[in-house]
C-alpha cells in the first residue's frame, strides 16, 4: 500500500489514496501511526472519490477512532491532490466531502505554483446537543449559548472555566494567563477528553492571548493526545476569543508546530490558513 507522509504545522498524517476501500481502517491507523513500530502520525487520511464534491476525505485518529473534521488534514489533502494533479492545475477553488458536510478550499497561486491554502471550516455551533455536552439546564433558564460559553469544570484539583464550541468536532477552550508551555497538558488533557459531561469525548485547548491578533496555544486532541497543531482547535479558540472580546476578526494562533491563521466575522464560516508540506512517500506491507 503506497502512502504519503504529510504535515501541517507539525500535525502529521499518513495519507492514502486506496485502490481497495475494503480495509480495517481503524486497525491500520493504530498500526501505521505508532511512532516506533509504524510510520508515525497523528492519524491517517483517506483520499476518495466523491459524488458530491471534487474529492472525499476520511480521517482516522492514531487510536483508530474516526474523526469528523480536521482543518490541517483538509489542507494536507488539498496539497496532495494538487501535487498529484487530481484537480486542474489552475483551480482556485475545490470542494472536499467530509463527515460533517462539504468544505471549500481557496488556493492561491503565483506563476503556476501553489502558494497558499485557505479552508472554510463551517459555522461554529454552541448548543448542548450540537457540541455535544450533557449539562442540565438551570431551573427556569434554557440551556443555550450563554452557560456553554462559560462552564466550570474541576479536574485533578484544578477548577477551569471552559468555553465550548463545535467546529465539526467538539472543543473545550481554556484561557490562561501563564505561558502555555508551563500548563500540565499531558496530565489535564486526558482527564478533560474523557470528562463525564462529554458523551463523545472532547478536544481540549489551552490558550493565552498575547495581543489583539496573536494567541499562544497547545492542544490535546481527542484520540491522538497532544499534537503540534490542530486546525479545528485553532478555529475554536478564535471563536471563543472573539465572543469574549479578546480579539478581532483575524488571529494568528501560535502552536508548537507553527502558526495557523484564522478569520471569523462573528457570523459566517471560520476560515483557516496555514502550511501543508509533503514529508516523504513510502510503501506499507499489507
Amino acid at each position: 500500500m503506497e502512502f504519503t507522509k504529510i504535515q501541517g504545522a507539525g500535525n502529521d498524517f499518513i495519507l492514502i489514496e486506496p485502490k481497495n476501500t475494503d480495509c480495517d481502517w481503524p486497525s491500520l491507523a493504530v498500526a501505521m501511526c505508532h511512532r516506533h513500530f509504524g510510520v508515525g502520525g497523528d492519524g491517517i487520511l483517506l483520499v476518495l472519490p466523491s459524488d458530491t464534491a471534487d474529492i472525499r476525505m476520511r480521517i482516522f485518529n492514531a487510536d483508530g477512532s474516526e474523526a469528523e473534521a480536521s482543518g490541517n488534514g483538509l489542507r494536507c489533502v488539498v496539497k496532495y491532490v494538487n501535487r498529484k494533479k487530481l484537480i486542474k492545475e489552475t483551480a482556485e477553488n475545490i470542494t472536499i466531502e467530509t463527515m460533517v458536510g462539504i468544505r471549500q478550499a481557496r488556493l492561491s497561486r503565483k506563476e503556476g505554483k501553489l502558494t497558499g491554502i485557505q479552508v472554510a471550516m463551517g459555522k461554529p455551533r454552541f448548543l448542548a446537543a450540537e457540541i455535544p455536552v450533557s449539562i442540565k439546564a438551570t431551573k427556569g433558564k434554557p440551556l443555550d449559548i450563554i452557560p456553554l460559553l462559560s462552564y466550570p469544570v474541576s479536574v485533578l484539583g484544578r477548577t477551569m472555566r471552559l468555553y465550548f464550541v463545535n467546529m465539526g468536532n467538539p472543543h473545550a477552550v481554556f484561557f490562561i494567563q501563564e505561558p502555555v508551555d508551563k500548563f500540565p497538558l499531558t496530565q489535564i488533557g486526558p482527564e478533560v477528553e474523557h470528562y463525564s459531561i462529554f458523551p463523545n469525548r472532547v478536544n481540549f485547548e489551552v490558550a493565552r492571548v498575547m495581543g489583539g491578533e496573536e494567541i499562544d496555544a497547545r492542544v490535546w486532541e481527542r484520540g491522538a493526545g497532544e499534537t503540534l497543531a490542530c486546525g479545528t482547535g485553532a478555529c475554536a479558540i478564535t471563536v471563543a476569543a472573539k465572543l469574549l472580546g479578546y480579539t478581532g476578526d483575524r488571529v494568528n494562533i501560535k502552536l508548537p508546530g507553527g502558526t495557523l491563521n484564522t478569520e471569523w466575522d462573528g457570523e459566517h464560516e471560520v476560515m483557516l490558513g496555514g502550511p501543508a508540506e509533503i514529508v516523504f512517500t513510502g510503501i506499507w506491507p499489507e
